[in-house]
Parts: C-alpha cells; sequence; structure tokens
C-alpha cells in the first residue's frame, strides 16, 4: 500500500509565510496556470479560507472564462477552513480530516501537483500544510523589515543573531513530513517586488539572505518587480500567461515582457516531476 500511495501522491508546492501583503496569492495563480500550460493536472487549495484570497480569484478566473465564452485553463480548487470547534485537540483533529479529504478529492481528480496557498499567521492548519510541502515557497519584500520574518538581525552590521519562529515552524514541518513520509522537501525564498536600482539596502539584503540559507536550509530565487500589470490581472484572475487569448486590450510591451519572465524563472527554479504521460483516443 504504501508503495502506491508513493506512486500515486501528488506533488504539493506551498505558498507559505507569515506576513500579508508579501505577493503570496499572486504568485500562486501564476504558478497554477504555467503549469495547467505545461501539461499538468493541477489542483489547488485554499488554506486561507477566510480572507479567501485564491478562491476569490480563481472564481473571478472562472467568471471570465464563463462570461466571455473564452477557453482558459482553470485548475481544481477546494477551500479548506478553521475549524469552529472550542477543544483544540478536537479542532485540529477536524482540520487535519478537512486537509485530507480536500487533497483525496483532487486525487481523485487525477491532480499531478497540488499547489496551496496557506494564511499569513501561525495556525494549525498552515502548519499542517506546510508538512505536505515538496516545495515551499516563501515570498517576502526585498527589505529587511520582511527579513525579520526569517531571522532576527543586529541592526548595525546584520550580523545573523538567531532564525525566526516561522523558520522554526518550517524545520518543525520538515520533520514532520519526513517522518511521515520520508519525503524532505525544497524550500525557495523568493525575493518579492526587487527595485530595479542596485540600492545598498537591497544588496544587504541579499548578501545577509545568502548566509541564512546557508544555515538554515534554503535557496533564494528573484521573484516579481512592483509592476501594476500584476494587480490589473489579478482582478480577472488572468495571468501575464493569459493577455494574448483573453484579448482585454493590454498590448505586451518590454515591462509585460520582463514581467512574464520573471514568472517563468521562479517556475523554472522548481524542482518538478514531469508530466504524466497520457493515453491519446
Amino acid at each position: 500500500m504504501a508503495n502506491i500511495y508513493a506512486a500515486n501522491r501528488p506533488y504539493f508546492i506551498v505558498l507559505g509565510n507569515e506576513k500579508g501583503g508579501s505577493g503570496k496569492s499572486t504568485s500562486a495563480i501564476h504558478i497554477i496556470v504555467s503549469l495547467l500550460r505545461e501539461g499538468y493536472t493541477v489542483g489547488a487549495i485554499d488554506l486561507d479560507a477566510r480572507q479567501g484570497t485564491l478562491a476569490g480569484t480563481l472564481a473571478a478566473r472562472k467568471h471570465f472564462v464563463q462570461s466571455k465564452s473564452i477557453d482558459l485553463p482553470l485548475p481544481e480548487f477546494r477551500s479548506v477552513f478553521r475549524s469552529a470547534l472550542d477543544n483544540r485537540l478536537e479542532a485540529e483533529a477536524e482540520e487535519r480530516e478537512n486537509f485530507d479529504a480536500a487533497v483525496a478529492q483532487l486525487q481523485n481528480d487525477d491532480a499531478e501537483i497540488i499547489v496551496i496557498d496557506c494564511p499569513g499567521a501561525d495556525t494549525h492548519l498552515s502548519r499542517y500544510g506546510h508538512s505536505h510541502a515538496d516545495t515551499l515557497i516563501t515570498p517576502i519584500n526585498d527589505s529587511f523589515v520582511d527579513f525579520s520574518m526569517l531571522a532576527k538581525v543586529e541592526p548595525d552590521n546584520h550580523d545573523i543573531i538567531n532564525p525566526s519562529i516561522y523558520s522554526e515552524m518550517v524545520w518543525e514541518a520538515r520533520k514532520n513530513r519526513f517522518t511521515r513520509d520520508r519525503g524532505k522537501f525544497d524550500w525557495i525564498v523568493m525575493r518579492n517586488r526587487l527595485a530595479a536600482s542596485e540600492a545598498r539596502n537591497k544588496r544587504d539584503v541579499g548578501e545577509t539572505l545568502e548566509l541564512l540559507a546557508k544555515r538554515i536550509g534554503f535557496r533564494t530565487v528573484k521573484g516579481f518587480g512592483e509592476r501594476v500589470i500584476f494587480r490589473e490581472l489579478y482582478l480577472q484572475g488572468l495571468t501575464l500567461m493569459d493577455v494574448k487569448e483573453a484579448n482585454i486590450g493590454i498590448a505586451m510591451g518590454l515591462s509585460h515582457v520582463a514581467a512574464r519572465n520573471e514568472v517563468r524563472g521562479l517556475v523554472s527554479a522548481i524542482k518538478l516531476p514531469p508530466a504524466r504521460l497520457r493515453m491519446v483516443a
């Protein structure tokens, strides 16, 4: 049974951190659509169901497809809500059951990859989602304000004092993943909203991140620049990969091409399994 489960287990990409406004949901929708366009069968789970950012984006995408009669790729999707039970142990058990049920439903839909958007807070549901990761992507804004989510540093020389609570949580998630199925996950810290200029702060953040990466075991990738196009498309559930087909009157300029390359760079950094071979009727 264990071998059968391992053979059919989806590949989990988890978007997680403990700070809002870092671009988790924007990253998630672009990863989902990019993978769909590469031929993968993709499922999506929103663990921040109360906020419902990813859920709302995918609902807007479905509405756009139906209202415009345009064929754009859509994932299978599930929301998982936090338990309302008062007893902590019972609430955590219910959340695990709901999460496992959502995964099972997506597996029944033949999902090869499941993308999980976690809440920007330390919750049991978020920790449980993290512990299923094959790839964990943690977007952070490119500043020492967001760096504090990963580690505490000396204000004068930026020496690392100790890892943060979130970094310790990731370590626990890694141990839980290994205990469950002997699996390991790849942790990617994504430097988001990168400034175009080579400012000293940008350089200091990069150098300190690389030192921390060796200490606690992640790798860094360049994320998305601060571009209006991401916000314009997000409201309709669209991505840069949809602009041509969606026919929404946006001409692809150099800035848009650069943004699309940023998305492709992120997706190519994920160590994906090969897409399954499919029978053609």
